[in-house]
């Protein structure tokens, strides 16, 4: 299995409801394995993690124009997709946006075959939920950053090696 090294950014958008937006991926050859994860993706050619994750969230969600705040979060993750695997150092902005309409016309090749929707969430659906979630610890991780605001230094997350 090929392995695919990569710097990621990605961001934990949150609407003037407190609500973090969450795309639904799944496994291109068995769509039954899904799982919701936060916008953003690979940086590409010469961009920082911020021009990434503003780039990724725009082509993902059709949200625009967007500012980034502060730095929540880092992790590395390991994980096989699409016959793949996949190494990545990933990076989590925190933004915040009053547009909630989506428009997913600027996914790629491989996230048309490997994404079924995206949604908003509440903390309390997030907590609430059995489905699998990226970060695993994301529902722990917005309600502290709801209750307390965002770290004064990134919070530097465990491994996920699946």
């Amino acid at each position: 299995m090929r392995t695919e090294a990569r710097k990621v950014a990605r961001i934990v958008l949150l609407d003037p409801d407190d609500r973090v937006l969450l795309l639904h991926g799944f496994e291109p050859e068995d769509p039954a394995t899904s799982w919701w994860f936060t916008p953003g993706g690979g940086l590409e050619g010469e961009e920082t993690r911020e021009e990434a994750a503003v780039r990724e969230l725009a082509e993902e969600t059709g949200i625009a124009g967007i500012a980034l705040g502060p730095l929540l979060w880092t992790r590395i993750c390991s994980f096989p997709f699409d016959g793949r695997r996949w190494d990545q150092d990933e990076w989590y902005f925190l933004a915040r946006t009053t547009r909630t309409a989506t428009d997913q016309k600027g996914l790629t090749e491989l996230e048309r075959r490997s994404v079924a929707g995206l949604r908003w969430w509440t903390s309390a659906e997030l907590s609430a939920t059995r489905e699998t979630v990226y970060p695993t610890r994301l529902a722990e991780l917005l309600r502290t950053l709801l209750d307390e605001g965002p770290p004064r230094v990134p919070l530097v997350l465990a491994p996920e090696i699946v």
